[in-house]
């Protein structure tokens, strides 16, 4: 049984249908990557999964249905998701931020292993622990936005863009942790618009345009697929 199973979404805004009939499945301990041109649907679809946003079909998370759930108890059941454009409380410290992201966790031994696994992914984190949010660099609020869903302990970490507007040197940085946090046994769903970086870690990725899944495959065979190489790597 897949850790997150779903089937036939669909999400409307008014009239305009912005996804139809999607369906993707992430195992438990994968990494799965969506990728698809800007307007696609991508950030749509995980404002669904996550129950920000209403839907139609079937999401389920470790065999419960998560209809009508609210988004604080989707966290609570293990589906912490890593917004576009990180959503920092600016005025507070990059830790705190950390620590907002356990904030529905009571356990405070494994709140502190787990800041220290954040701050192992990204030491530049340790060193600007107590530096505010707004003054950090892009790449360290970043940073600060995957460390904090890190921090509700998830089973899936659902991520949106988080290398969007990175410098190269910074950009392999996010990739390599979210490799880390792969292995270390945390699934990943990963939107991202840079597909050649996604291709590459990706266990399976699934294409999604105007709404539709129209590709699906691993990430080395999509990699070497010629129209995928031709329409997302520009090869």
């Amino acid at each position: 049984m897949p850790l997150l199973d779903v089937q036939n979404l669909e999400v409307r805004y008014g009239k305009a249908v912005v996804l139809e009939r999607v369906s993707l499945q992430v195992a438990a301990c994968e990494l799965v990557g969506v990728i698809g041109s800007n307007g696609a649907g991508k950030t749509t679809l995980l404002r669904a999964i996550s129950r920000v946003l209403a839907s139609t079909g079937t999401v389920r998370f470790d065999g419960k249905d998560l209809a009508g759930m609210p988004a604080y108890k989707v966290v609570a059941e293990g589906i912490c998701h890593c917004p576009e454009g990180r959503h920092l409380f600016q005025e507070l410290t990059a830790e705190k931020n950390l620590r907002l992201g356990a904030y529905l966790r009571a356990d405070r031994g494994g709140i502190e292993s787990d800041l220290e696994r954040v701050f192992g992914l990204f030491p530049a984190l340790r060193e600007r622990r107590s530096q505010q949010a707004g003054t950090l660099s892009g790449g360290e609020q970043q940073m600060v936005a995957v460390g904090r869903a890190l921090m509700g302990k998830p089973k899936l970490l659902v991520l949106d863009e988080p290398s969007v507007g990175l410098a190269l040197r910074l950009k392999a940085t996010i990739f390599n942790a979210i490799d880390d946090i792969r292995r270390a046994g945390t699934a990943v769903l990963l939107v991202e618009q840079d597909a050649l970086s996604t291709l590459r870690i990706a266990d399976r990725v699934y294409v999604l345009e105007r709404g539709h899944i129209v590709r699906e495959g691993t990430g080395r065979e999509l990699l070497d697929d010629s129209d995928i190489q031709r329409f997302y790597l520009g090869v």
